[in-house]
């Protein structure tokens, strides 16, 4: 399966960001703590490049917790600053505010000395579609602002935010990259929701969701399905998912489109336990 696009408003918003970027002192990159890696758009790495960040781990709570921590130790040890936040916990909130001042904070010493008057710190907001920016925006605004959707490409416009006293943030559309080099990446972006449904085979992401848990969630896979790891035929396993969860069509027979999106949204909501779909330590 290849996976490859570039909409317009997407290569207009990446123009804007290479623009504005120079307006800012940090960059909050989010990525998908189900996929850090995949989730991270190598179009806006060559961007950023030497501006200082903080990488946000979205969705925590639905991740594999001890691949978390590998990623964050990956993380420091490619030297950049990273957190794993769920957005419904005002704690990981603060935690994030706390970052955006203690990095911003160098800049601020610099304009100080330059004999500058004191202005809050800016901050740009990047990451691809539907890794949780609109909510996170809202969560540190402490009302809502940014416009929430469970599907991407919600944001389509810049638009800078205050953060109570301590930081101006500016919005950025959510950008994609032109073509997956890997078509893991893909698979694992259109399973957590990064790419529309619509662009992509659901029964292929499922079996990829299927054949992952196989592999490193079993236990996870039993306990929803009562699918354990030797049944590996996947016309088999679908079969077996869609008698137990009723997605039959009339005459008895499984209706495998609608297996792929009963795994496909068991996955998105957390219901298949906290799955990561791909590791630190390979």
């Amino acid at each position: 399966m290849t996976i490859q696009w570039f909409p317009g408003h997407m290569a207009k918003a990446k123009r804007e960001i290479e623009e504005k970027l120079k307006l800012v002192d940090l960059v909050i990159e989010l990525v998908d703590a189900r996929a850090p890696l995949s989730s991270q758009n190598p179009m806006l790495q060559q961007v950023i490049k030497n501006k200082r960040r903080l990488v946000v781990l979205m969705k925590n709570d639905l991740a594999d917790q001890e691949e978390t921590a590998n990623w964050l130790r990956a993380f420091a040890q490619d030297k950049q600053v990273a957190i794993a936040v769920n957005v419904n916990n005002k704690a990981d909130i603060q935690l994030i505010i706390q970052h955006v001042k203690d990095i911003g904070q160098e800049t601020m010493l610099k304009l100080k000395k330059k004999g500058i008057r004191e202005r809050p710190i800016r901050a740009m907001i990047l990451g691809i579609p539907n890794v949780g920016k609109s909510t996170l925006i809202n969560r540190l605004a402490n009302k809502k602002i940014a416009k929430i959707g469970d599907r991407p490409g919600i944001t389509k416009q810049q638009s800078w935010i205050k953060i109570k006293r301590d930081f101006e943030l500016l919005d950025t559309p959510g950008i994609l990259w032109p073509k997956f080099e890997d078509q893991q990446v893909g698979i694992r972006l259109a399973a957590i929701g990064t790419i529309k449904d619509q662009l992509v085979s659901l029964q292929d992401i499922a079996a990829f969701v299927i054949q992952h848990m196989q592999t490193h969630y079993p236990q996870h896979l039993y306990k929803r399905y009562e699918i354990n790891d030797a049944e590996t035929d996947m016309w088999e396993v679908f079969t077996a998912i869609g008698k137990q969860r009723g997605a039959l069509e009339s005459g008895g027979h499984v209706n495998m489109d609608k297996v792929a999106e009963i795994i496909i949204r068991d996955l998105r909501l957390g219901r298949l336990g906290q799955i990561t779909l791909e590791s630190a330590t390979k």
